[in-house]
């Protein structure tokens, strides 16, 4: 995170970040395909080091990262997508991005449930009620309480699943996290109390959700103080650069 983040912070500003599962699951080496084929596997920023996933985990522990979202590029590996400019684009022409929308949550659940990187709790706070409070939809979102909207998804903690390009919804023909086993799957899903999606098909037509305005809310709000470490009355007068 720029040290400007930080620095806002500890005057009282909101400031929020973000990384996405590109940044927590793939490294440089996923680049290093034979021909074009790295070509699926670009994004920016690139993915970088195994210390560099620690780096973000770690954030994400502490709070310096309050979500994790998807980025989700769907460009397809073919002339409609990734390769418009021909079959050998050089590096300008390669449209960045990746997509990471539909595995986002069973990668996610497989690190912090199954392999207890951070836990359960940590896992239902970074993709639920985190984002609905920074986007003011809490309590109704995010939360499972008298009143919400009952958006819930029931998992099988212990089903084993292999994602694939056959498995995918998105139409970009491939996914990057493609042979990875991942334990943990959701096997429900229910959107204002209804069950839309069981055993892997849906059971809505499309249309039946609701709009929701986003807007600043509580969370946004600055805080109008300083946090004890940026405030020369505490710190014995020192300025944190």
């Amino acid at each position: 995170m720029p040290i400007q983040n930080i620095t806002a912070r500890g005057q009282g500003l909101k400031v929020f970040a973000e990384t996405c599962p590109q940044y927590l699951f793939l490294t440089a080496d996923d680049l290093d395909k034979p021909g074009v084929e790295g070509a699926k596997w670009m994004c920016s920023p690139p993915p970088r080091r195994a210390a560099d996933q620690e780096a973000l985990w770690q954030a994400l522990a502490l709070g310096d990262l309050q979500t994790v979202s998807s980025d989700h590029a769907p460009y397809r590996f073919d002339e409609t997508g990734k390769l418009r400019a021909g079959p050998n684009p050089n590096f300008k022409q390669v449209a960045n991005g990746l997509p990471g929308l539909e595995v986002r949550l069973p990668l996610l659940f497989d690190a912090m449930v199954s392999g207890r990187r951070l836990g359960l709790e940590k896992f239902v706070e970074l993709t639920a009620t985190a984002p609905a409070k920074i986007y003011n939809l809490h309590p109704r979102k995010g939360s499972i309480a008298v009143g919400a909207d009952a958006d819930i998804a029931i998992w099988d903690p212990a089903r084993e699943v292999t994602p694939s390009a056959a498995m995918m919804h998105d139409l970009a023909g491939y996914t990057p996290f493609a042979g990875r086993k991942l334990r943990g799957w959701p096997v429900t899903v229910l959107s204002r109390g209804r069950v839309i999606v069981a055993d892997g098909k849906r059971s809505v037509e499309a249309g039946s959700g609701r709009f929701l305005p986003r807007m600043g809310g509580e969370a946004a709000k600055p805080t109008g103080r300083l946090v004890s470490d940026m405030d020369p009355k505490q710190n014995f007068g020192a300025t944190l650069l």
